[in-house]
């Protein structure tokens, strides 16, 4: 925004606002709820100078969202300062979208762009390497960065029927042979889950040349991408070590469903740490989907089922007099 550090929050927000192309009656009406969705106190009347970077972002923001814009333009500017001011800008981004407002949102979260972004452009170089829907290009980000680390990775993507986008990267010295959830007691394939119904992934690997270590990590996503639950067998201190070539490794995850009504898929990565950078022989991203439907709990909403009830106790008031 350009603020001037000698003046004072209320003086630059007066400032900026006026560049936008505001008049002062309209700035001095906005005024209150700038001072108020800012939250920074006394510091509003302060120079700049005085401010931290968080603070300086709070006003910012606050002055460029003071008004309804055609285009919102924000580079980078939530990825400093307090979660919570952060929770409530992407709130007010959120209603701004829904109002029919463009926005032209510059970032490195993933998650956020998963969340705010109808059209993603990944930018390297000056160059445009993909522009396509969100999971499109996350997916491919995440792939690319793997790839920059792995030069022998090739990077596959197709959109399968039922909408999930399938990406599949690595360099091929161990792969996915297959992925199943099934009903952890009679070991069928379970394509809905049921709230509470203890299921298990299994997934069988073909090694195709010899490796010191083997590690599988998953993530749970919901439709939205939003990564629901993950971890891998480096971080549960089960690796396996020197597999050789024509091996088929067998996992087995035995767990309760505890996730929300809802879509859900499985990402599987074949790697040899607790990262895909150092070797990645083959992640794929939404390999496996199923659905979960709430048939015996109680009523919830959300992506997660949690094993809680009220506590509930009454009394009379004894009288004072």
């Amino acid at each position: 925004m350009g603020f001037n550090p000698d003046l004072t929050g209320r003086e630059n927000a007066f400032h900026s606002a006026g560049l936008m192309g505001y008049s002062r009656i309209e700035i001095e009406k906005a005024m209150p709820e700038i001072e108020t969705f800012a939250e920074v106190g006394k510091y509003f009347d302060e120079p700049v100078r005085t401010y931290s970077s968080g603070m300086q972002m709070r006003v910012a923001f606050s002055v460029a969202t003071a008004f309804l814009p055609d285009l919102l333009i924000i580079d980078e500017a939530l990825s400093v300062g307090d979660s919570y001011f952060q929770h409530k800008s992407f709130d007010r981004i959120r209603q701004f979208r829904d109002r029919g407002v463009s926005i032209m949102f510059v970032t490195h979260g993933m998650d956020d762009v998963r969340t705010l972004c109808d059209r993603v452009i990944l930018l390297e170089g000056g160059r445009a390497l993909k522009d396509g829907p969100p999971d499109e290009v996350v997916d491919f980000y995440n792939a690319l960065i793997a790839e920059k680390e792995n030069t022998k990775l090739t990077v596959e993507q197709r959109r399968e029927k039922n909408g999930w986008l399938l990406t599949r990267s690595g360099s091929g010295e161990a792969r996915v042979k297959s992925l199943q959830l099934l009903d952890a007691n009679t070991g069928t394939d379970v394509a809905v889950a049921q709230v509470g119904q203890r299921v298990l992934l299994k997934l069988q690997a073909t090694i195709h040349a010899d490796i010191d270590r083997l590690v599988l990590g998953y993530m749970i996503r919901d439709k939205q991408g939003h990564v629901i639950w993950g971890t891998n067998t480096w971080h549960t201190s089960q690796v396996e070590q020197d597999i050789k070539a024509g091996e088929i490794v067998t996992f087995e995850l035995p767990f309760t469903c505890t996730l929300g009504p809802g879509s859900y898929s499985v990402s599987p990565a074949l790697v040899s740490s607790d990262t895909h950078l150092t070797d990645n022989y083959e992640w794929v991203d939404n390999l496996l989907v199923f659905d979960v439907i709430n048939a015996s709990k109680e009523y919830f909403i959300g992506s997660n089922y949690l094993d809680a009830q009220f506590n509930i106790s009454r009394k009379i008031e004894e009288s004072t007099e």
